[in-house]
């Protein structure tokens, strides 16, 4: 599994972690020094840490295991979904809706739902009501797949879950310890990296760095799938 190069990491400004300040103790193995008062990343331990996590998710794919990528800050969303999309992973991109794991019985009758509405909906089964009835129809289409959309078809909790940001997606991170999912993540210097089972020691700000490190898990996740099929198909 190929990972960016040193000089690409430091190109997406990987190596940036918050002010010294704000850093969480559990993080000094992986920085490398502080400048300006901001801690630096050693992006050698970056590297390899991201290599490891992306043969974990290549062999998740392979297995036919399935991974849920969220990532809800601003920086995050829109490569989030694409890249899921893409990899054929789940995603969450919106808010997090408490219980997703922890209440998932009660989720999934949502989504089905969700499924059951649309296919009213394009089998022109609403053209009976009102414009009226069928605007606030729509409407709760709309609102269900903002935040649940990207988890249509998860027949049950993921195998795996990557995260952008286990510091803000805290909750979610506890729903996955939680259930004992498995948790890749991208880890600041303001996080606790424990019960990160892969911690990604990195900027999780930038949006060249988000953007390279979900990028290459999707594409992981994407070339296990691909394996897979291959395999299947022999």
């Amino acid at each position: 599994m190929q990972v960016p190069t040193l000089e690409e990491l430091l190109e997406a400004g990987c190596h940036f972690g918050h002010q010294a300040r704000r850093w969480h103790p559990k993080m000094k193995p992986y920085i490398y020094t502080v400048r300006g008062g901001v801690h630096i990343f050693d992006l050698v331990k970056t590297q390899i840490a991201l290599k490891a996590a992306a043969e974990f998710v290549e062999d998740l794919g392979r297995e036919g295991k399935t991974l849920l990528m969220v990532g809800t800050k601003r920086q995050a969303k829109a490569v989030i979904a694409e890249a899921a999309k893409a990899a054929g992973a789940f995603f969450v991109s919106e808010r997090w809706l408490g219980g997703i794991l922890t209440n998932w019985d009660e989720i999934k009758k949502r989504l089905n739902r969700l499924a059951e509405m649309k296919q009213k909906r394009e089998t022109g089964e609403y053209a009976k009501y009102t414009k009226k009835e069928n605007l606030l129809i729509d409407r709760d289409i709309a609102k269900m797949e903002r935040f649940l959309g990207g988890l249509a078809g998860m027949e049950k909790l993921p195998d795996a879950m990557f995260f952008v940001d286990t510091h803000k997606e805290i909750a979610a991170v506890r729903e996955a310890k939680l259930k004992g999912v498995v948790i890749v993540g991208m880890v600041d210097t303001n996080a606790d990296p424990t019960g990160i089972d892969w911690v990604i020691p990195v900027n999780d700000d930038a949006v060249r760095s988000v953007k390279l490190v979900v990028e290459k898990i999707a594409e992981a996740y994407a070339a296990g799938r691909a394996k897979l099929k291959t395999q299947n198909a022999k």
